[in-house]
C-alpha cells in the first residue's frame, strides 16, 4: 500500500450560508469501482462508503456522494461548516489517496449604507466622517470617490477597520461622490453618498472660484451659476465684490476637447455674515 496526496484542488473553498459546496476531486473514475471513499470534517466522519454507508450525524439531508470520482455535494451551508475537509480514497489494489482543503463559510452581504452627520460644511470650517454599514461576514471595505480609489493623506483619514472616512477640515476638492463597496469571497454590495461642501464668503470680499482637472490637451472650462450659463471660459471663475446676489451654486464643467470626455463639479457659495443652519 502506499499513500498519495493532492487529489483535492487548492483551496480554501468558499461558501455562502444555505448555500451549496462541491468537494471536486481530480480522480478518473476507475474500470473498477474504488474499495471505500470517506470524508472527514476536522476529524469527524461525515461519510465513509464501502459495500454500505455509513453518514454521520446531521448529514444524511445535506450531502450527495459521487461514488466514482469520491466528489461530495455539502447542501444548507452553515457557519459551523467552516473548518478543515479530508478524504481517503482507496482503490481495488489497495492504493490509498488523500486530500485536504479549507473551506469558509460567509454570510451574503445585505443593507449596505452609508451615513453622514446631518449638516451644512463650510469649506475650511466643518468636518464629516463617513460610515459604512453593512449586514454579513465583512472581509474588505473600500472607499471610492468619483470612480478613483480614496486614500488617507491630507484632510483624508480612516477608522482602523476602514468603515469610517473622516475628514477634517472639508475642502472644495472633497465635493464629490462617494461609494463604499463591502465585499467577501461570496458576494460584493457598493453604495453611493453625495458630499456636498459649501464655501463661505464675507459681503463686499473678491472671491477667486478655482477649477482644475488632469486632462491631456489641456481642458476647456465652462461655468454656469444658478443653472444659468456665464460667459467665462477659463479656470477661475472671479467675483469682485461679493454680495447677497452672489450666493448659489456655481457648476464648473471641464471638457477634453480631443475625446469630448468631460467632468463637472458644484460649489455651493453663501454668505459667511448670515447665521450658519442649525444640523
Amino acid at each position: 500500500m502506499c499513500a498519495g496526496e493532492g487529489i483535492l484542488p487548492l483551496g480554501p473553498l468558499s461558501g455562502a450560508v444555505a448555500g451549496t459546496v462541491k468537494f471536486t476531486t481530480t480522480l478518473i473514475p476507475p474500470e473498477s469501482p474504488f474499495l471505500s471513499v470517506s470524508w472527514r470534517f476536522n476529524g469527524s466522519n461525515i461519510i465513509t462508503s464501502t459495500s454500505i454507508n455509513v453518514t454521520g450525524p446531521g448529514y444524511d439531508s445535506r450531502i450527495s456522494l459521487d461514488r466514482a470520482t469520491g466528489a461530495l455535494e455539502l447542501r444548507n451551508l452553515v457557519l459551523e461548516d467552516s473548518g478543515e475537509y479530508t478524504v481517503t480514497v482507496i482503490a481495488d489494489r489497495g492504493l490509498q489517496q488523500q486530500g485536504k482543503i479549507t473551506l469558509n463559510v460567509y454570510v451574503l452581504i445585505t443593507g449596505a449604507t452609508i451615513r453622514s452627520p446631518a449638516a451644512i460644511l463650510i469649506e475650511d470650517k466643518s468636518s464629516t466622517n463617513l460610515s459604512c454599514e453593512a449586514s454579513g461576514s465583512i472581509s474588505t471595505i473600500l472607499w471610492i470617490k468619483d470612480g478613483l480609489s480614496l486614500h488617507s493623506g491630507g484632510r483624508v483619514s480612516f477608522s482602523m477597520d476602514n468603515r469610517t472616512v473622516f475628514i477634517q477640515p472639508v475642502h472644495s476638492s472633497n465635493h464629490g461622490t462617494y461609494q463604499c463597496q463591502v465585499s467577501n469571497p461570496v458576494s460584493t454590495m457598493t453604495v453611493a453618498y453625495n458630499l456636498s461642501i459649501n464655501s463661505a464668503a464675507a459681503p463686499g470680499q473678491r472671491v477667486t472660484l478655482q477649477c482644475t482637472a488632469a486632462s491631456v490637451p489641456p481642458a476647456n472650462f465652462s461655468w454656469m451659476f444658478n443653472s444659468n450659463e456665464k460667459r467665462v471660459n477659463n479656470s477661475m471663475y472671479i467675483i469682485e465684490r461679493f454680495g447677497a446676489e452672489n450666493t448659489g451654486n456655481y457648476t464648473c464643467t471641464a471638457r477634453n476637447m480631443v475625446t469630448m470626455l468631460e467632468n463637472t463639479t458644484v460649489l455651493n457659495l453663501r454668505d459667511s455674515s448670515l447665521k450658519k443652519d442649525p444640523d
